[in-house]
C-alpha cells in the first residue's frame, strides 16, 4: 500500500513537500503577439527579375535577376496573400534578394511587379 504525502512528510529529496521550492524550472519568455512559432525574418536588398523556371508540383522556382544571375525561391517565399500559382515562366517580379554563401541568392517576399503607367 502507497502511503499518501503530507505536508510534513519527507520526499525523495529528504526535504519536506511543503519546504521544497515550486517553480525552479525557469518560464520562457513570451513571444511577441504574432510571432509565435515562426522563424525570425530575414531581410534582403530590394530586386527584381523575371521567372525563368517553375516547378509547380515541387513548389519552387528560379528568378533570373537584370544582371543575370539566378535566384531560387520557394513557394513559402510567396508575400502573404498571393498565390504561387498565380506565377508563371516570363513574368516580372519584386523581391528581396538574399545572399546564402553556403546555398547562393534566394528570393523572399516574391511578388509581381506593378506596372508603372
Amino acid at each position: 500500500m502507497a502511503a499518501a504525502r503530507t505536508a510534513g512528510a519527507p520526499s525523495r529529496a529528504g526535504k519536506p513537500v511543503a519546504e521544497q521550492k515550486r517553480g525552479a524550472v525557469r518560464k520562457a519568455a513570451p513571444a511577441r503577439k504574432g510571432t509565435a512559432g515562426r522563424p525570425p525574418e530575414r531581410r534582403g536588398t530590394p530586386a527584381s527579375g523575371r521567372i525563368t523556371a517553375l516547378f509547380i508540383g515541387q513548389g519552387h522556382g528560379f528568378i533570373r535577376l537584370e544582371n543575370g544571375r539566378e535566384a531560387f525561391f520557394h513557394r513559402s517565399d510567396v508575400r502573404e496573400g498571393i498565390s504561387f500559382n498565380e506565377f508563371a515562366v516570363g513574368h516580372s517580379v519584386t523581391f528581396e534578394l538574399l545572399e546564402d554563401d553556403v546555398s547562393g541568392p534566394r528570393a523572399a517576399q516574391v511578388e509581381p511587379r506593378r506596372q508603372s503607367r
